[in-house]
């Protein structure tokens, strides 16, 4: 008898939200390529002469071959490029197989690009993939309102991803049915799969109060659970002679434990340093980041931080050993720097989400390989972060950054609707707005020489029970935590081990955790956004931005020589320049070092702080 087929566990997006989707990305492609100066577009000779439309000027952009596209757009700040979606065109027009579409903008492209053929299938694969998930994203919109009422853990299935990046919803290695399984927008459940790891390969660490992981235990797994696992190791411990003293244990996530535990460490699952303990009562959600995970069935239990042997958003998603082993250092010095700052502690609604416990997994073979492409040397581990509801009281709502770039299906801003609810002005909720943002990441800036990562996903914006903004929280500490190269004072409380993984930068360089994280790589986005749906102009957004930052200085005089030092009002600065990275640098092919933050960079873009601040002089 033949078996039947197995079920189809995925879905496939209809026409209209595949060629919404397609629209989408063929704009944004245009708008960041020229932003970064991958292509060059020119005015256009043969438009029409006469002043522009709303829909801006028009340009043209030459591809070679005889091929060109044209499109309307309008000049913003940074010289970022705002597209009028629906004057993109391609000359001549494109045949039925392709269509006008991004797959024909990237075969276009690739001479200009430089690309050869394995970089053009790979950039074209990841694409592909970018455009199914964003199209199930636009499959599954909400208006605004709706939106606004979605709790935390809801509201990021929603998410339209890095705002700056074009391929940014690749997820390289997972399967359409590990796609509907696993990705944010699938909304799916996840249960992970818990393994205990011998001494002589993995170490736990915690925070004061955690320091030994029967402590995190008790409150991370219910008593039945952890009966059940015990006896699981003890079980394999008798077969094989060990202890179950000399284990730590930590959960995985379903399909690492498949990709890369099974096949990649089977001779300690075979050796018995290595032991599957089963699977976990409690169903989690992944975040928009994929590999952090909350708890469904118990909120207020910790996120979970694992893993995935998949490359996103221009690097392999694992876990690095050292930095994972420090983590909970990075967090207790944290934490006690805001505990001894009363500024920070009493004045300010400012949360470091903290990374309270990991374990960390060394894999002896790859070890001794130094020079192997960095994925292999984050193969296994877990961090254990905060929960958001922990810090939320009576009647607030938490949400990422990112989210207030979202524009409901109907065509109304969240921002609006959050807007509409506070009862302030614009105005004042944008004032708001940047007084819970700015002000914790710059006394860390000033006073401490330390820069979180503050881009869109990694700051959550906490909103009491009017809709205004109040405070933030930050995460993504044991990586994206940077110093001063100098010695301070502030550093001589960080453990050895926390010390040697952060990465130290000067202070106009460590300046770009808000000059490109936030500014350019979030308001360059929000401001026109800002302009459209809330009616305040663009240049009064960065004269409200620059106001905040010039009264953080007036409460702090003190700190007046480092505001120098770190050139906030710059007439200019470096352009990060992702895609540029990502598709004619490294994101195609393996090495041994990750792209290190700060140092992707192409040419410069002039600073709006600095006009802000010439207007205000006139």
């Amino acid at each position: 008898m033949i078996p039947a087929a197995p079920a189809d566990r995925t879905d496939h997006p209809g026409r209209d939200a595949w060629a919404a989707a397609g629209r989408r990305l063929l704009t944004k492609a245009l708008a960041e390529f020229a932003y970064e100066e991958l292509l060059t577009p020119v005015p256009d000779p043969a438009a029409p002469a006469g002043p522009a439309g709303p829909a801006g000027d028009a340009y043209r952009l030459d591809l070679g071959g005889g091929v060109h596209w044209t499109f309307r757009a309008v000049r913003g700040t940074f010289g970022t490029w705002r597209i009028d979606e629906s004057s993109v065109r391609r000359h001549p027009a494109p045949g039925p197989d392709t269509g006008t579409g991004p797959e024909q903008l990237f075969l276009d492209a690739r001479g200009v690009l430089g690309w050869d053929g394995p970089t053009t299938a790979e950039a074209l694969r990841e694409l592909l993939a970018t455009r199914r998930a964003e199209a199930h994203t636009l499959a599954r919109a909400l208006p605004a309102a709706a939106l606004a009422d979605l709790d935390h853990l809801e509201l990021e299935a929603h998410q339209d991803g890095h705002p700056c990046m074009v391929l940014n919803k690749g997820r390289l290695g997972f399967s359409a049915s590990d796609a509907a399984a696993y990705a944010p927008e699938a909304a799916g459940t996840v249960r992970l799969v818990w393994a205990a790891v011998h001494t002589t390969l993995a170490g736990y660490a915690g925070v004061p109060g955690l320091d030994a992981q029967e402590l995190l235990l008790a409150e991370e797994l219910d008593g039945t659970t952890r009966k059940q696992f015990a006896t699981a190791l003890e079980d394999a411990c008798t077969a094989v002679g060990r202890s179950p003293a000399d284990f730590v244990w930590l959960p995985v996530h379903p399909f690492h434990w498949d990709e890369a535990v099974v096949p990649l460490f089977a001779p300690y699952l075979a050796d018995g340093r290595m032991v599957r303990l089963g699977e976990g009562p409690d169903r989690y959600r992944p975040l928009q980041s994929i590999r952090t995970l909350a708890n469904l069935d118990h909120p207020h239990r910790r996120n979970v931080k694992v893993p995935l042997l998949i490359r996103n958003t221009l690097v392999w998603r694992g876990l690095s050993t050292e930095p994972t082993a420090a983590a909970p250092d990075i967090t207790a010095w944290l934490h006690a720097l805001r505990e001894a700052d009363p500024y920070l502690r009493e004045e300010l609604r400012f949360h470091p989400l903290g990374e309270v416990a990991s374990v960390a997994v060394h894999h002896p073979l790859y070890e001794q390989i130094g020079d192997a492409p960095y994925r292999y040397h984050e193969l296994l581990g877990a961090v254990w972060r905060e929960p958001l509801p922990a810090l939320l009281r009576r009647g607030e709502k938490a949400r990422t950054m990112a989210a207030l770039l979202k524009t409901g299906s109907d065509g109304r801003a969240l921002v609006a609707e959050l807007v509409a609810r506070s009862g302030l002005s614009a105005r004042d909720w944008l004032a708001r707005f940047l007084a819970a943002l700015l002000p914790g990441l710059l006394h860390h800036l000033y006073r401490y020489g330390t820069a979180f990562c503050p881009h869109g996903e990694n700051t959550v914006v906490i909103h009491d029970a009017a809709e205004v903004p109040v405070g933030i929280a930050v995460k993504d500490f044991a990586e994206d935590v940077n110093l001063l190269p100098e010695r301070r004072p502030e550093y001589d409380a960080l453990s050895g081990r926390a010390g040697r993984v952060l990465l130290r930068w000067p202070a106009h360089e460590l300046a770009h955790s808000l000059l490109s994280a936030v500014f350019a790589g979030h308001f360059r986005f929000f401001a026109p956004l800002v302009e459209e749906h809330l009616g305040v102009p663009e240049a009064e957004f960065w004269a409200l931005v620059r106001a905040e930052i010039e009264r953080y200085h007036r409460r702090f005089p003190e700190l007046s020589g480092r505001a120098e030092d770190f050139g906030l009002f710059a007439p200019e600065f470096d352009r990060v320049a992702l895609n540029r990275e990502q598709l004619l640098g490294g994101g195609f092919h393996d090495r041994a070092e990750r792209d290190e933050g700060f140092d992707v960079v192409h040419g410069t873009v002039a600073n709006p702080l600095a006009a802000a601040g010439a207007e205000e002089g006139r």
